[in-house]
């Protein structure tokens, strides 16, 4: 764990660092949040910033957004300071810890980043073939292209993978080609200069440079524009990249993964994917299931949410009935296992009683939930309720709930409905607009149209 604690050095805070070094993490410390912006610039490979309230944790945080270091800000302060620490939460910091600080607090909340996307729960037999193969190539340096559905853990196979491999001690990057901008992904790759471009307020080092040694994850590929492929493939192949604004070559040594939700021979074949890249990153292809063909991971992973949510949102635990599990079995699993945990989620906070039951678990279209469907046609289609409304009032109600579902996470239930977050957007602005009440961002989402 890299961590970078942005504030004096006064009492509290040199506990802090010294119970997280105690923790075993390797600690940066600097007074200001300039600072700390220019060594989270430098590529450093931090996993987590630590900030005193009393430095600008709205500034460092937007500033953070505004240039798409997408590292996770936890604040600290004194225990009374309350309004302050609403200030951070809001802005978008991941945790409030108080000072002075709790040993187990602290290495609660070490532990929760690092293990957050980094277990692989599965019972299935269709991934333990997966993690299989996975650990016969993880030693090489190899390129990896991981294939698979939305939600299906791509991501976390992946450090599964550089956990496994050679370059275990060194950084794991990860960069998601969809969520940037093909303008700025250039940047956000190979780094720029200082006045590269508008909006280049310093030297910015790029995610190649920063996962010099480790481990680089080129998420959903699949979405790169072709102009920068071919960026891309020249940098693999000469193991060197430029940034942005400079003439002078750097060389980098990386092991390098991709994943993509797509099937790229065909995209090759439609002309949308270089051939030469898909191959130099397809020396090794592993397919990830979707959670509909794995039924047995579906009780272990609920198991596992169910436990992980009860403890973040401070409620006991509660196993879920044989009722509850046997209808999640029944359902197709668009989202997979996103959707499984944002389902158990919502199932933590609404259960009552000794079990989760059926009537904690809400989700779109599952046929079989307790009291809420109505009776299915001669085809198992329930579609007699829907007779006499409009497709438009359908759609809304629909597009309502599942975000609703998703704990207003954006992001999850675009996927779910299988729409791109924009025209999920604009709907929710219109339905807004409107006069309908539509739930508020989950955590980490900002509020836009």
């Amino acid at each position: 764990m890299r961590l970078l604690i942005i504030g004096r050095l006064g009492g509290h805070i040199t506990e802090a660092t010294k119970i997280a070094m105690a923790r075993g993490a390797k600690v940066s410390q600097v007074d200001a949040v300039e600072l700390g912006l220019q060594a989270l610039r430098a590529g450093q490979g931090f996993e987590l910033v630590m900030v005193d309230l009393a430095s600008d944790v709205p500034g460092l945080i937007t500033a953070m957004e505004r240039e798409r270091i997408n590292t996770p800000v936890v604040a600290c302060g004194i225990e009374n300071d309350a309004d302050a620490a609403v200030r951070a939460i809001k802005a978008g910091a991941k945790e409030y810890v108080p000072l002075p600080p709790d040993p187990d607090l602290i290495a609660a909340v070490l532990e929760a980043v690092a293990a957050e996307n980094n277990e692989v729960i599965f019972r299935d037999r269709s991934m333990t073939e997966v993690l299989e193969l996975a650990d016969r190539v993880a030693p090489s340096d190899a390129s990896i292209l991981i294939n698979g559905d939305s939600g299906t853990g791509k991501e976390v196979i992946s450090r599964y993978i550089h956990r496994k491999s050679r370059r275990s001690g060194a950084i794991f990057v990860s960069v998601n080609c969809a969520a940037i901008p093909d303008n700025l992904l250039e940047s956000e790759l190979f780094g720029h200069e200082k006045g590269a471009f508008t909006g280049a307020v310093a030297r910015r080092i790029g995610r190649f440079e920063e996962a010099n040694g480790g481990t680089l994850l080129l998420d959903e590929i699949s979405e790169m524009d072709p102009r920068l492929q071919a960026k891309l493939l020249r940098a693999i192949q000469e193991r060197e990249i430029q940034r942005l604004g400079s003439n002078k070559p750097v060389k980098v040594d990386i092991r390098l993964l991709a994943t993509t939700n797509r099937d790229l021979s065909e995209e090759v074949r439609k002309g949308t994917f270089r051939e030469d890249l898909f191959y130099r990153l397809n020396v090794v292809g592993l397919r990830i299931p979707p959670l509909r063909e794995r039924p047995d991971d579906i009780a272990a992973l609920s198991t596992h949410f169910a436990r992980q949510f009860a403890s973040a949102n401070g409620v006991e635990f509660r196993d879920l009935s044989t009722a509850a599990l046997d209808m999640l079995k029944q359902h197709h699993w668009p989202g997979n296992v996103r959707e499984l945990e944002n389902t158990i989620h919502r199932a933590v906070l609404l259960s009552q009683g000794p079990e989760i039951s059926v009537n904690a678990i809400h989700v779109p279209g599952l046929a079989g939930q307790a009291a809420i469907l109505a009776q299915p046609d001669e085809q198992g289609n329930d579609t007699q309720s829907l007779v006499g409304r409009t497709v438009a009032e359908v759609e809304r109600d629909l597009i309502l709930d599942t975000v609703s579902h998703c704990l207003g996470n954006r992001t999850h239930a675009a996927n779910i409905l299988g729409i791109s977050i924009r025209t999920l957007r604009n709907k929710l602005k219109q339905y807004a607009q409107e006069g309908v009440q539509v739930p508020m961002p989950g955590a980490g989402e900002r509020l836009s149209a």
